[in-house]
């Protein structure tokens, strides 16, 4: 007999009646399973976010016979803004220019104007003409130029010369 109950409360534990969950059930009403979500940042002005402080840099300069490109980045490596003549609308051999190099300089460094840039390291790498134009251009914006170390790859005799032509 015992064991009979037993079993018994046991079926009862296992199965519970559920109550029906359709909507056309008379007197059922459904419960709201999760409360609505109230946000309490409407009230509070937004924070502002911290911006980044940096006041030594890098600026790596790229010059080729086609384009000249300025990217500003910090101590580790990670940029901060460029610019490069031809996304300011240089065309052609225009690009190449040192005026077109100190216009390039200039919007690089408004571009980073914001994280408070002061001291720079200045990498130059190509043989393009605006090298020195763009150099200016960063002292002239008001950044202490600390380095200036050209970096222009140089091959160690390369690949075999192309045979000579016969005419």
């Amino acid at each position: 007999m015992e064991n009979q109950e037993q079993s018994a409360k046991t079926e009862q534990v296992k199965k519970p009646e559920q109550a029906p969950k359709s909507k056309d059930a008379p007197g059922q009403q459904e419960k709201p399973t999760a409360k609505p979500k109230i946000s309490v940042a409407n009230n509070k002005t937004p924070k502002r976010s911290r911006r980044r402080r940096v006041s030594r840099g890098q600026v790596h300069i790229k010059c080729s016979y086609n384009n000249t490109i300025v990217a500003i980045s910090d101590l580790n490596g990670a940029i901060l803004g460029w610019a490069s003549a031809g996304s300011l609308g240089f065309k052609g051999a225009k690009k190449a220019t040192p005026y077109a190099a100190t216009v390039v300089s200039d919007r690089a460094v408004e571009n980073v104007s914001r994280y408070g840039l002061k001291e720079v390291d200045v990498f130059v790498r190509g043989v393009g003409a605006g090298r020195e134009g763009a150099i200016r251009a960063l002292g002239n914006n008001g950044l202490k130029v600390n380095l200036i170390k050209d970096i222009t790859p140089v091959p160690h005799n390369g690949v075999r010369a192309k045979k000579p032509r016969r005419v």
